[in-house]
């Protein structure tokens, strides 16, 4: 991300994006919390992407340049933070769960920005409580600076299915298995097969949102049954991938 934009306030607003849409890498003085109410929604930066379906939301620090991506048709709500407050005490972009509750917080807090009476107020603190309580969700995928691991992952990202072990990709980019493992480890902070199961949940959300049938998504995405897909998926994001693609 070499060409920036400067926003210094992060805004407090709902927006729509359609389906692929972007917004260019830029970064703000404030803190952000984004949410997506309906479709998919990815950030990108130099250390990699972080995804959330529409029970997640992702809390941007001030200062950090990246940009939105939409799968599906995207109901995108912002609330920023000044710098000087930071609930969560937060330095890195994280993902957060968003229950019912802290769901209709977001959506009524972003739904008259310019109301800035002591109801609202009451509702901001109440929207930071329920936010320090939301656990926090591993949905990083990370991006690789090893020129053996970034040949690797394009390869990888173009299509998520393939299932070549550690010592074939070895062959490929000119590297054993042990040190493509130990790579992964220090460079990632996951292990090979960690960091594949990622990506690929990270590909199902965005087929999911363009309402790709569950079944037409595990596969292309590299498992080898829906049950083995909905197994994972139900893990990593606490609900199945039938219950996500509901508006």
């Amino acid at each position: 991300m070499t060409k920036t934009r400067h926003e210094p306030v992060a805004p407090t607003r709902a927006q729509w994006l359609a389906p692929g849409a972007v917004i260019d890498a830029h970064h703000h003085d404030d803190h952000q919390i984004v949410y997506a109410a309906r479709g998919v929604l990815a950030i990108t930066t130099d250390a990699g992407t972080w995804i959330a379906p529409t029970t997640h939301a992702i809390w941007v620090p001030a200062g950090t340049v990246h940009a939105h991506q939409a799968h599906g048709d995207l109901e995108l709500h912002f609330v920023g933070l000044p710098a000087t407050d930071n609930p969560l005490g937060l330095d890195t972009p994280t993902v957060l769960t968003v229950r019912p509750l802290l769901r209709e917080l977001i959506l009524a807090y972003t739904r008259d920005p310019h109301d800035h009476s002591p109801a609202r107020q009451r509702l901001r603190a109440v929207l930071l409580d329920q936010l320090r309580a939301s656990p926090r969700q591993l949905a990083h995928l990370p991006a690789p600076t090893d020129p053996r691991l970034r040949a690797l992952c394009a390869q990888l990202h173009a299509d998520p299915a393939d299932n070549r072990t550690l010592a074939a990709w070895g062959r490929q980019v000119g590297a054993s298995d042990r040190t493509l493992a130990r790579l992964f480890r220090s460079d990632l902070g996951m292990t090979f097969p960690q960091w594949r199961t990622q990506l690929r949940l990270h590909h199902a959300l965005a087929l999911l949102a363009e309402h790709t049938p569950v079944t037409t998504v595990a596969h292309a995405c590299g498992w080898s049954s829906a049950s083995a897909f909905i197994h994972v998926f139900r893990r990593a994001f606490g609900h199945t991938p039938g219950a996500h693609r509901d508006p």
